[in-house]
């Protein structure tokens, strides 16, 4: 008996770690620590700066290994791209270092090139001309700030006290706003010491930068490199590095701060959508099944997916770290939802409960290679959302949910079409291809909505990511939501209770008779159609009883004629 407590702690402790395992990361407040990495450039951060918005880059303990005599060239880069994408320079030249080739200049590149001599080391730092107002700071001290700025609240209660005749408080006022005087040079001449601990063996590097002017607004990209002069060379990093990116108050991407917003809003309107939906089936006269009710939790998870998301966002945007219970709760969530969300697909493609009670082995497969592969895949997304850029795990993940979720998609495809090929086949075989066809109307409709919906937010959605511009990146994610709201809306509409819908009318067909039967919704004319129904139902067996008694009476008198 003891065995069982056991067990059961073991799965307690199992579960605690693999939440923990989501929570790791943080945030806009970075922490990566690289041991004996052989990378040639490693993806620090991306990043969507403001003017005003400042990096604040932290490395400690920086050991570098090589196997070979001539030290290679290590350094940062800080450029700027135009929309959400690889760093086009970078794209074209693997094969070269950005520390050491003249023309990144001519590109919006900042480099910071680590001079680690014996004496006195230092980062050496290079603008292209399309940066130089970029200010670069060896400590928060140098940062120049406003001084002598009185409120415009306090301005305008004195000016409103004024026009009301009332007295004003005689507010102490300080000299003529001005700024504190930039001990920083130019860009290009800014050299950043570099510390050596103690053990000599490893450095300290610590330095801010400020985006100062509207004309240095973008997406920043930030990379480490580690340049061999000798291609037979390798070298191997190792550090500690702290990011801290920030747009004056808001520790969100220019790109992300409307995010909070909007999915809040999406929320509230998949919420309420719920509702109606649940209102709808409680309040029908016409059969409804389960799928109905597994169609309302999934609508209900979405809002609660998306609520949890906004209030991440939030303590993200104020504090740079996200609290996590909600982070947790948030994952909790998007696990769930994208689980039901592809059983709610795949049952409604096979037509579960609606034409048949019983799924066959083709659709428990399906279900079986499903759902695992989207577990997988949502754990992935997770991962990747709360894995530093810089970690080798970061890509290997990001791989395996795009290939992980364009099978599931191609997955789902499948119960359509076997639903439509069996229609097809019926309509061709039971006589009753009116009502086969509209079914076979429907499954169309249905198939089309899922391949716009895949194709939409899968492909379209990633193209308008890395295309419009920097500041406009939530747009994305609001045609995704907006994609997914249209696509529940739509299926429920088309699968609603209602007993019109020609994919509910298998259940009133009958083998022995071609007759389509329409059931109004009014309360009156149902009892007049189901009387109709029995009338014509009498009608038949009034016929079929005088033709047997005529086929009686003609074999007596041919038998009396005999005789």
């Amino acid at each position: 008996m003891a065995r069982y407590p056991l067990k059961r702690q073991k799965i307690h402790h199992a579960l605690f770690l693999f939440l923990c395992l989501f929570v790791t990361a943080e945030a806009r407040k970075h922490r990566l620590e690289i041991t004996e990495d052989y990378r040639r450039f490693i993806a620090l951060s991306t990043f969507g700066f403001y003017k005003g918005g400042q990096l604040e880059v932290k490395m400690e303990n920086f050991i570098l290994k090589q196997n070979g005599p001539d030290k290679p060239l290590c350094g940062f880069t800080f450029d700027r791209t135009v929309s959400d994408a690889m760093n086009p320079y970078l794209e074209n030249h693997l094969d070269r270092c950005p520390l050491r080739e003249r023309e990144s200049l001519s590109q919006d590149t900042v480099t910071f090139i680590m001079d680690l001599n014996e004496k006195s080391p230092f980062l050496r730092v290079n603008c292209s001309s399309t940066l130089q107002t970029i200010r670069i700071y060896k400590n928060k001290t140098m940062i120049p700030t406003i001084k002598g700025h009185t409120s415009d609240s306090t301005l305008f209660n004195q000016r409103k006290r004024r026009e009301m005749g009332l007295p004003v408080e005689n507010v102490p006022r300080e000299p003529a706003a001005s700024p504190v005087t930039d001990s920083s040079t130019s860009c290009s001449e800014t050299i950043i010491p570099i510390t050596r601990n103690r053990n000599g063996g490893s450095y300290n590097i610590y330095f801010i930068i400020v985006i100062a002017t509207e004309q240095d607004e973008g997406l920043y990209n930030f990379y480490y490199h580690t340049c061999p002069r000798n291609m037979d060379v390798y070298a191997a990093s190792s550090f500690l590095i702290e990011l801290e990116e920030l747009n004056k108050n808001n520790y969100l991407s220019a790109g992300e701060m409307p995010l909070p917003a909007l999915y809040f809003m999406m929320s509230l309107l998949f919420f309420l959508s719920g509702s109606f939906w649940v209102f709808i089936i409680s309040k029908s006269k016409h059969p409804v099944f389960k799928i109905h009710y597994l169609m309302a939790v999934l609508v209900y998870l979405k809002s609660l997916s998306l609520l949890f998301h906004s209030i991440n966002f939030h303590f993200i945007e104020i504090s740079g770290t996200h609290v996590a219970t909600w982070a947790v709760l948030y994952y909790i969530a998007h696990l769930l939802k994208g689980a039901v969300l592809f059983i709610t697909i795949i049952l409604i493609g096979t037509g579960w409960t609606f034409i048949k009670h019983i799924l066959s082995d083709k659709d428990k497969k399906i279900f079986m290679i499903v759902i695992p592969l989207q577990v997988l895949a949502n754990v992935a997304e997770i991962i990747i959302e709360e894995s530093e850029e810089g970690d080798i795990e970061y890509h290997t993940w990001r791989d395996v949910f795009i290939l992980v979720d364009l099978l599931c998609c191609g997955a789902i495809l499948f119960p359509v079409v076997w639903s439509i090929r069996h229609l097809q086949e019926a309509s061709q075989t039971d006589g009753k291809a009116a009502i086969n066809l509209r079914k076979l109307k429907v499954f169309r409709h249905f198939y089309v909505m899922i391949v716009c919906y895949i194709y939409f937010t899968r492909i379209i959605v990633y193209l308008l990511k890395i295309t419009v511009p920097f500041q406009y990146e939530w747009l994305d994610e609001m045609f995704r939501e907006m994609a997914t709201y249209v696509f529940f809306v739509l299926t429920g509409y088309k699968f609603r209770p209602a007993s019109a819908n020609p994919y509910f009318q298998v259940q009133f067909d009958d083998d022995d008779e071609e007759v389509d039967i329409v059931v109004t919704q009014s309360g009156l004319t149902e009892g007049l159609t189901n009387l109709a129904r029995l009338k014509a139902h009498s009608s038949t067996v009034d016929s079929g009883d005088e033709e047997e008694k005529d086929n009686l009476l003609s074999k007596r008198e041919s038998s009396h004629e005999y005789d």
